[in-house]
């Protein structure tokens, strides 16, 4: 990435998963992410709609996006998601992340994933700061 972005675009840009899923960051902010996926033919389950799991994907995204927005690496502790309408393929999906609370080293974030104005998905994550700067590996990698 270019020097002017930030730690979230700077993780996006090595997110092989989610960028080869065609998943798009359209902004950051302080605890907040927007971003944006199409649903594709491979994405559809034997019922006709996505999967669920590339819904996940996108919301766990979008929720990575903002909890790094701020720089110190922070990773998931948990998430949960409530599919409140099925999406098809062709779908243009945006899922927007907030930030709803900091406490120590943890955080809980929402996330809205729409198909125009319509709520097809809430992902509520929480999240975990790691004792480490960016530029180190995860241990295990």
């Amino acid at each position: 990435m270019n020097a002017a972005a930030g730690p979230a675009e700077e993780m996006f840009a090595a997110d092989q998963a989610s960028r080869g899923l065609g998943i798009e960051l359209l902004k950051t902010g302080d605890g907040s992410a927007v971003l944006r996926m199409a649903v594709t033919a491979s994405m559809v389950n034997g019922h006709g709609i996505a999967h669920g799991g590339f819904v996940f994907l996108l919301a766990d995204t979008a929720f990575a996006c903002a909890c790094n927005s701020s720089g110190p690496v922070t990773l998931a502790a948990g998430a949960d998601i409530t599919f409140v309408a099925p999406a098809r393929e062709g779908d243009l999906l945006e899922a927007t992340a907030e930030e709803r609370t900091r406490y120590g080293r943890s955080g809980v974030y929402d996330v809205t994933v729409r198909r125009g104005d319509e709520v097809i998905a809430e992902f509520r994550g929480r999240s975990r700061t790691l004792a480490r700067r960016a530029a180190e590996p995860v241990e295990g990698s």
